[in-house]
């Protein structure tokens, strides 16, 4: 039975196109959406009435709605909601403008609720679907220099882990996809933004950043089709994993995350359990 799959950040070359096509492949339908359409309108034609491309900014509210609405009254009910918007902005701590740091987490994480909440009704309704969160493995171990990046995926880890204990009961299931470094369209722009970073001390760690984006561009180990290939893999499984680590470089630095925190929460195991009241 084919499904209608509703993703955001329809860039091409991204993973949301990524995700579009597979799903394509397998026969479902789907509504990529993009901030710019006309940038998919040749893509979208060859595929027919099984393609919708919504016009959406995902960090307005009413534009969600009617994307969403629109891919269930073209395409029916909405079988599996890929939360694939977001940007990530380098900066120091200390200096970067609170308006970039609003900006990103209204990008990378209050759009997500925004799409969620609208997507949601329709599925609890039906009692079946997927919410596929894509996070970051910088949600499990924060990146120097994308300090304020790797806090919005850390909070949209916490929503992820949390949604999936309340869709449970509606039969609504929920993963949090933690890519590495694949090679998307992400890095393309490092090499043409200067660095506003208004701390000098901060500057030469901040150049150090971006030489190395712009040196990974377009050899980053990471292939998107792979990646949501394996991604579809695992929501085959039963049960599916809670969260799906992609590329090999992310899974030695979320393993040896892990390690390393439990490892130092072990350390302390003593001052930590001796807060407690005399028994």
């Amino acid at each position: 039975m084919s499904r209608t799959w509703f993703i955001t950040g329809g860039t091409p070359g991204g993973f949301g196109m990524a995700f579009a096509e597979a799903a394509l492949e397998i026969g479902d339908r789907v509504a990529l959406t993009a901030r710019r359409p006309a940038e998919l309108t040749d893509w979208a034609q060859g595929f027919g009435d099984r393609v919708l491309v919504p016009t959406l900014d995902v960090t307005d509210a009413d534009q969600v709605r009617e994307a969403v609405r629109a891919a269930e009254d073209h395409l029916g009910g909405i079988d599996v909601l890929v939360n694939n918007a977001g940007r990530g902005w380098y900066g120091s701590i200390e200096g970067m403008a609170d308006s970039a740091v609003r900006q990103m987490f209204e990008l990378n994480f209050f759009s997500v609720l925004s799409v969620t909440r609208a997507a949601l009704p329709g599925m609890r309704a039906r009692g079946d679907g997927w919410i596929l969160n894509m996070s970051s493995v910088a949600g499990l171990r924060g990146v120097t220099g994308f300090g304020f990046y790797s806090a919005t995926k850390f909070a949209l880890e916490a929503v992820t882990e949390q949604l999936r204990e309340e869709m449970a009961p509606f039969g609504i299931r929920v993963m949090a996809v933690e890519p590495g470094a694949f090679r998307t369209r992400a890095y393309s722009g490092f090499a043409d933004e200067p660095i506003d970073e208004p701390v000098p001390e901060y500057r030469a760690m901040l150049e150090q950043v971006r030489a190395a984006m712009v040196e990974q561009d377009g050899a980053q180990p990471g292939d998107p089709r792979r990646g949501v290939r394996a991604v579809i893999s695992a929501m085959a499984e039963n049960p599916p994993p809670r969260r799906l680590v992609l590329g090999s470089g992310g899974f030695d630095v979320a393993v040896a995350a892990l390690e390393d925190s439990l490892a130092e929460i072990r350390s302390h195991e003593k001052l930590s359990r001796g807060v407690d009241f005399p028994t």
